[in-house]
């Protein structure tokens, strides 16, 4: 991590990561890059679902190749290059048969090493195969939730997943989260950590910074008005009044309380909840 000498109020707790120790190329591959209109919270309808999303410098999009369809087929990394659009690096590389894509990069990986997307390819970070040939306890990110379905899983910087168990047709997958749930085993996913682990570790510093990168305010619910949230009211500094915490519109929120819907899909593949945050 990089500090600052603290020739303002807030350089000084300012840390940032050290990209030029770790990144080989400024500008990314032309051919693989376009303008794209970032949706910023909101849905097909112009509504906000996400909040607290919007503004930001604008940002020019790397296609990222997540289907891993070049099978046997070794490939060389060219170069690690940042990516405004996500937490971890990407890498340039080029196939045997000339064509260029870029990937995310694994952690500890280098220009001029060598990956390959193959059945029964080496168990060495950067390689991709099925999760039935991959051995138990091996850290895993990049990982398809069904078979050729491309990678969903575990791709933000420093993220990895544990193989813990076998159970065919199934292998049970120690998620980032806690969660322990079942993937099927034909499913593909790549072996080593996503780079960049040191993202968790840096200090944006000021406010400014934050709109910069398309975060807006977040201003708690206790200090707004009864009718826009129902932590809102009260005379002076008041606690929410309630036993559970809520969101504005009246839904549980989090603080150690499940979230989840009930009869979500998914529910028959979890073999263990994730851990709530514990009540103080």
């Amino acid at each position: 991590m990089k500090t600052h000498r603290p020739t303002t109020p807030s350089m000084r707790h300012t840390t940032v990561i050290s990209y030029r120790n770790v990144l080989t190329a400024k500008k990314p591959h032309k051919a693989l890059t376009f303008g794209r209109k970032r949706d910023v919270g909101r849905n097909s309808d112009g509504r906000i679902t996400t909040r607290h999303q919007g503004g930001g410098h604008k940002r020019l999009y790397r296609e990222i190749d997540f289907k891993y369809a070049k099978k046997d087929i070794p490939a060389k990394i060219e170069s690690i290059e940042y990516d405004p659009n996500r937490t971890g690096f990407i890498s340039l590389v080029c196939y045997k048969d000339g064509e260029r894509r870029y990937v995310l990069t694994p952690k500890s990986m280098k220009v001029g090493d060598m990956v390959v997307i193959a059945e029964n390819a080496e168990i060495k970070p950067g390689n991709r195969l099925p999760m039935k040939n991959i051995p138990q306890s091996t850290f895993v990110y990049n990982v398809e939730v069904k078979p050729d379905g491309g990678a969903k899983l575990v791709r933000s910087g420093g993220s990895y997943a544990e193989i813990v168990a076998k159970d065919a047709p199934y292998v049970h997958l120690k998620m980032p989260s806690g969660e322990i749930r079942k993937i099927h085993e034909e499913a593909w996913a790549s072996v080593g950590v996503v780079s960049n682990d040191e993202h968790k570790l840096r200090n944006v510093g000021k406010a400014g910074r934050s709109r910069w990168l398309g975060i807006r305010p977040t201003v708690r619910g206790s200090v707004m008005n009864p009718v826009d949230h129902p932590h809102g009211g009260g005379e002076g500094r008041q606690g929410r009044g309630l036993k559970r915490a809520k969101t504005a519109w009246g839904k549980l929120s989090g603080k150690g309380q499940k979230t989840r819907t009930p009869k979500k899909y998914s529910n028959v593949f979890i073999v263990s909840r994730r851990k709530s945050r514990k009540k103080k």
